[in-house]
């Protein structure tokens, strides 16, 4: 590619291209059946998701969001409970809980990783605790060993939030198999995207997954059947249909950016933080994050010489205003947190960059860095 090149920090035209002919073609058979709410192709990509993550049940529903919210209820937090949650990810993994009524009590994360810091979630836990939320961040698996060491010594539900870790393992399991429930999302932009929003509540537990069904569909157990108090949050057919052309990808895509990483993890500049590889967990990558002190000023001249970036996720959680007050607890620092919020940086990976982009981008950073307004404000950490 040449120097002057646009490098998108995502493209999904790439991912759509290829296989326009298969997409309109599943497509078209929803259309021609008129299936359209809870139809086969729906059905038949709940139990193809469910095998490829090694669980019982998958539950097709609207959103990332919605499925975090469904699979809370689902396992049993109320109105009133409280749920541990890292405080840097996206601000769904908190507004799920609110939305089922509960409190997100938010704890530090890793200052490597990103991750749960278990010791912070030690501390944030009450007598109101019912569950903690693992968040696999970045595409990267949290270590569900000491998740669930952590959860069975307090007598607490495991709440994965996975919607950035479709296919990651932890120990050659996948993420979301390992918790009382588990919420992924197909946003496009996803490593396994719809055309449009949905999600999915994962479990190995029937009793979850059946009430994650009726919550979906207006708490109905038959037709005018109203049972509980549900929502209108089911997975479309023809978006399920998409997804199951896309599912058989999903291995390879997941290849590809972990072959991007590692391009990225050599040719970085030096001082240039990035996460590191642990030999624990295949993760997939659904982000490339950096670290610098100058982070604003680094995206300004990487916009300049034409390379995406995007930032994930300032402010913290904590700091957005819903959260304002009332959601940490006195006895837990947030510093990590607030200083991922400060510092990342997302470089450019989707399914489909080639490794001729990443180099080009490494290649765009060192000079970046050394930018007079870059280097004065501190570089990178």
């Amino acid at each position: 590619m040449n120097a002057s090149d646009p490098i998108p920090f995502v493209d999904l035209a790439r991912v759509h291209g290829p296989l326009a002919g298969e997409i309109r073609e599943a497509m078209d058979a929803v259309i021609a059946g008129g299936d359209f709410i809870l139809g086969n192709a729906l059905e038949r990509f709940e139990s193809e998701f469910a095998d490829y993550l090694g669980v019982s049940e998958a539950v097709g529903v609207s959103s990332g969001t919605t499925a975090l919210t469904i699979a809370a209820i689902a396992v049993g937090v109320r109105p009133g409970d409280e749920v541990i949650v890292p405080a840097h990810t996206y601000i769904a993994s908190a507004l799920a809980l609110v939305h089922a009524g509960a409190k997100p009590v938010f704890c530090d994360v890793d200052g490597e990783t990103g991750l749960i810091d278990l010791d912070s979630a030690a501390a944030a836990v009450s007598e109101r605790t019912v569950a903690v939320m693992p968040v696999h961040l970045y595409g990267q698996a949290c270590d569900m060993d000491a998740v669930g060491i952590f959860a069975s010594d307090r007598g607490l539900a495991v709440l994965e939030d996975a919607a950035q870790a479709h296919g990651a393992r932890w120990r050659g399991r996948r993420v979301g198999s390992f918790g009382h429930a588990a919420a992924f999302s197909f946003y496009p932009s996803k490593n396994l995207g719809a055309a449009g929003d949905g999600g999915a509540v994962c479990s190995g537990d029937p009793a979850v997954a059946k009430t994650a069904r009726r919550l979906r569909n207006l708490g109905q157990l038959g037709k005018g059947d109203h049972a509980i108090a549900g929502f209108n949050a089911r997975l479309d057919t023809i978006q399920a249909a998409v997804l199951g052309v896309k599912l058989g990808r999903l291995d390879a895509w997941n290849a590809s950016r972990r072959r991007a990483a590692r391009t990225y993890a050599d040719r970085l500049p030096a001082g240039v933080g990035a996460l590191s590889t642990r030999p624990e967990a295949e993760d997939v990558h659904h982000l490339f994050p950096i670290r610098t002190g100058a982070r604003d000023l680094l995206r300004a001249e990487l916009e300049v010489r034409r390379v995406g970036t995007g930032i994930h996720y300032s402010p913290a959680v904590h700091q957005q205003p819903p959260f304002a007050s009332g959601t940490r607890s006195p006895r837990v620092a947030l510093k990590s947190a607030e200083r991922w919020a400060a510092e990342e940086l997302s470089l450019p990976i989707f399914n489909g960059i080639s490794e001729a982009e990443v180099l080009e981008v490494c290649a765009r950073l060192e000079p970046s860095l050394a930018a007079p307004s870059t280097a004065l404000a501190g570089g990178a950490t």
